[in-house]
């Protein structure tokens, strides 16, 4: 455990890329292989699942440090990060238990079950057998809030350094459905075979923004031009008669979408195709919204599947009869699919359409519709391109429409989490009705480092009340959010919910009574909401 919590702080104090690359090889070097797995597991959303709520764990810090429960709040208020609050109130160690992280880690998921007089002995135990920073990192742990500032792809890469292997092997290796408990280090990383998983998926290729030179070089000849659908990116897979779906976020998402699990068994056993999910009825594409609706629910009613039925529209081939076709040039990949799909007798996979027109300049004309086609622009994709892994630069292009945007008030205000845990940077914007100030998003993103200061300095001087960790702030600070798409939404005060809000600029130009209005937010939605 101690070995862990130096490389989170290693992680967490460092900026530079170098430096916790390092780290991590340092760590890995020297870790056991259970320990090795599990921070795997943890780096890559695999947490254990939560066994204890907050509301317990307050009290039984309460008790252990003899406070009273305003005192533990007033200090959640300062502090703003629930696990480092306990850290930081609980009594020194008064004995010392080495540990290991994958021991610790079994010893919370064997919580499950428990009586919560029986979990509470267990934690009240386990809590002064560790230091301040082991409980920091032991409480995150508990309370499933587990974040650090880490990339993925740097984790691949310091395994990648440490073993000796290719960093795009590692990547495929760590996707699919694996679990600490149920695979070694060993089976996972250095075992050849990765036929044996049916269910792994290729890691996904995704793309840059288009830079601005781009057309001025390109001729549109040589790229294929596909609608960017705005939905759920992932791979359907048909290994040996079993049907597996995959999002880019490598969550396993089969059971969510029973009926391309029926469409894909009229596919060509051993194929894997990459695509969009999307909720699709006639001839577009339906709200993201609607299929929001549809990946929280642990199980779908008739009426959802029938309000919400989805297609996965595919445009790529990665694997056909059981060979790996991604080093292929694109257009052939796509004379495969299209091959594969002619006649194909269900509209719940359907192959993602290509955009022909003879000079960007038309094609910059057609992507003016892309939101009342549902889209978010175009994908540009060089013919001649093999299916990669990860970001790169080349052969990939995004070319998104420019995001809608709002000018509103900051209203309420929330310290962040890890370095930001001591500044407020969770925002809550509004907008004028008549006279008043709406609620119509939160944003968290989007300000410099020494924006964020100076917006932090003003809300501590100007906070009017109170809620737990919530500040109401005088009006003053206008700030301007870009979003992607807006809906109607009953949740909401305003009556309307953004997609991807984030603030794209401190509007120091304007004052409050500047800032826009309900109104001006229903006009965008009567134009571009679903």
């Amino acid at each position: 455990m101690k070995d862990f919590v130096a490389l989170f702080n290693r992680l967490d104090q460092s900026n530079k890329t170098s430096d916790k690359l390092q780290a991590l090889k340092t760590y890995f070097l020297s870790a056991n292989d259970q320990d090795k797995l599990w921070t795997l597991a943890l780096f890559t959303h695999r947490r254990p699942k939560r066994q204890v709520n907050t509301r317990l764990l307050r009290e039984w810090c309460c008790e252990l440090a003899n406070i009273p429960a305003w005192l533990f709040e007033e200090s959640y208020q300062t502090v703003g990060d629930l696990a480092e609050t306990i850290a930081l109130l609980l009594p020194p160690p008064t004995e010392s238990l080495n540990q290991t992280l994958s021991e610790w880690i079994v010893f919370l998921m064997n919580l499950e079950g428990l009586e919560e007089d029986e979990k509470k002995k267990q934690i009240l135990t386990a809590w002064p057998c560790l230091d301040k920073e082991e409980r920091f990192i032991f409480t995150k742990l508990i309370t499933g809030g587990f974040r650090v500032g880490v990339s993925q792809q740097l984790v691949i890469q310091a395994l990648a350094d440490v073993l000796n292997l290719e960093k795009t092997d590692v990547t495929h290796r760590l996707m699919g459905d694996w679990n600490p408990l149920n695979d070694s280090f060993e089976s996972l990383l250095l075992t050849s075979n990765l036929s044996d998983d049916l269910s792994r998926p290729y890691p996904f290729y995704l793309a840059h923004p288009v830079e601005s030179s781009f057309m001025e070089t390109e001729n549109p000849q040589d790229w294929q031009v596909e609608w960017k659908w705005d939905g759920i990116r992932g791979q359907l897979i048909k290994r040996k008669g079993e049907i597996f779906i995959w999002s880019r976020g490598e969550e396993l998402v089969t059971e969510k979408f029973p009926e391309l699990v029926d469409a894909a068994a009229l596919l060509p056993d051993n194929t894997v195709l990459d695509g969009e999910i999307l909720c699709f009825q006639g001839d577009l594409p339906l709200p993201f919204a609607l299929l929001q609706t549809r990946i929280g629910r642990k199980s779908l009613s008739k009426k959802i599947l029938q309000e919400a039925p989805v297609s996965f529209f595919t445009y790529d081939l990665l694997e056909l009869e059981g060979k790996d076709f991604r080093s292929q040039p694109l257009k052939i990949r796509r004379a495969h699919l299209e091959e594969m799909l002619m006649g194909f007798e269900t509209p719940r996979i359907q192959l993602s359409a290509t955009v022909e027109a003879d000079s960007w300049e038309s094609l910059k004309e057609l992507r003016k519709s892309s939101r009342k086609r549902m889209a978010e622009g175009f994908m540009l994709k060089h013919k001649n391109s093999p299916y990669e892994v990860g970001r790169k630069r080349g052969n990939w292009w995004k070319w998104k429409i420019d995001p809608l945007t709002i000018d509103g008030v900051l209203i309420y205000a929330q310290k962040g989490h890890g370095r930001r845990a001591d500044l407020f940077t969770d925002f809550t914007l509004a907008v004028w009705q008549e006279d008043k100030l709406v609620p119509f998003t939160k944003a968290y993103s989007g300000l410099t480092d020494a924006e964020l200061k100076e917006a932090d300095q003003y809300i501590k001087k100007n906070t009017l009340e109170k809620f737990g960790p919530v500040r109401t702030v005088k009006p003053g600070l206008v700030f301007e959010i870009a979003f992607e798409g807006i809906q109607e939404s009953p949740r909401h005060k305003s009556g309307i919910a953004l997609r991807f809000p984030r603030i794209n600029r401190w509007r120091k130009d304007k004052g409050i009574e500047e800032a826009n209005t309900l109104t001006d937010l229903k006009e965008l939605l009567s134009l571009y909401g679903g």
